[in-house]
Order: C-alpha cells, then structure tokens, then sequence
C-alpha cells in the first residue's frame, strides 16, 4: 500500500525530529550511550512494524517510550555473552545528540543504581515532565504505585555519591539517633499505696 507520505506511512516525518527524544530518554534509562542507540533502534523497528495502527492514534510517541521502557526491561532478561579480546575496540565518538546528557554522568551513574521501576518512573516523572497519572498510564500501575516508586526512587540519588554534596550537611532522614535509650531520666520508684 502506497501513501502521499511515502512508503513508510508518514513514520519517517513524525519520528526524525523525535529521535533525539528518544534517544535521550533511552540514554537516561540505560547509562550506556550504544546501550541507548542499540534501545532506541529496538524502539523505532518495533513502532515501524505495527506504525500503520498507531499512527491513527493522538500521541504516538508515548507508545514508543512504552515500547522503550519495555524494551529496556526484556534487555535484562536476556544473557548476553560478552567474549574478553586483548585488545578493547575503539570507541565511536558519542552522537552530538547525547552530548547534553552526558554532561551529566553522575546523574546517569546514580540512575544506573536504580531498579528499572523506580528508574523509569523517575525518568519519566522528573526529567520528561510528565505528570503522575501520565506516568501511571504508560507504566500501567496506579498512581499510588508512581509516587511511591518516586518517592523512594528520590531518595537513593539523594544521597547517591555521584550527586550528593559532601560539604551540604546530611539531610535529617540520613542522620540516625544511637541505638537504645536515649535522654531518657530513670523511672522513679513506685510508691506503694498505705
């Protein structure tokens, strides 16, 4: 089937301008800048195939950040083996795409920390500026679910190496009291009753 908008369907026109989009998003859901092209590759091949039923749809681009989260969930279910040379590769120069986000490696360190959950959300919710119901709906969870995945997800990048501020002061919820009894008078004696 052949349309005006060439033989992809309009795929290729709605999707360029978004590449960087989604490979930035995929960078900051991987921490690896070819594990991020490798996903985001993933992602366009698999909106490619069904393209001609999303298209009709009013925002596509967010059933291919559901494909990419889960894409990047399958990607740890598979083993890969990697063979040891003695001589690494060369690297390819990172894409000039990417090179705001790299800026930012200790963020992408301390989002690699996270479980993929609470990652996803996190990206999501924070760096994609969706809100919580968007979140809840791409993620198919409750919005419960996204604030708690949040919540805790905030917490361990606070106090994450790669960001925390070794000159701030800990934050009250790091700082613990000592364990038993503390500032506490002892107890009087009973009076017993005449």
């Amino acid at each position: 089937m052949r349309t005006g908008e060439g033989d992809d369907g309009g795929f290729t026109a709605y999707f360029t301008p978004r590449a960087g989009e989604l490979l930035r998003f995929a960078y900051l859901l991987t921490g690896d800048a070819g594990e991020a092209e490798d996903l985001t590759q993933t992602t366009l091949t698999r909106v490619f195939v069904v393209w001609p039923r999303v298209r009709g749809h009013d925002r596509p681009d967010a059933y291919a950040r559901r494909v990419m989260v889960n894409a990047n969930t399958h990607r740890f279910r598979r083993r890969v083996r990697h063979v040891l040379v003695d001589v690494p590769p060369e690297r390819a120069e990172p894409s000039a795409q990417l090179a705001a986000v790299e800026d930012r490696a200790g963020l992408a360190a301390a989002l690699a920390m996270l479980p993929s959950r609470q990652r996803a959300v996190v990206v999501l919710r924070y760096c994609e500026d969706l809100s919580e119901a968007a979140v809840a709906a791409l993620l198919r969870c409750s919005v419960g679910t996204v604030k708690s995945q949040a919540a805790k997800g905030l917490a361990k990048l606070r106090i994450h190496p790669a960001i925390a501020d070794p000159a701030a002061p800990p934050a009250p919820s790091q700082v613990r009291p000592p364990v038993g009894r503390r500032d506490r008078t002892p107890l009087a004696p009973r009076k017993e009753a005449p």
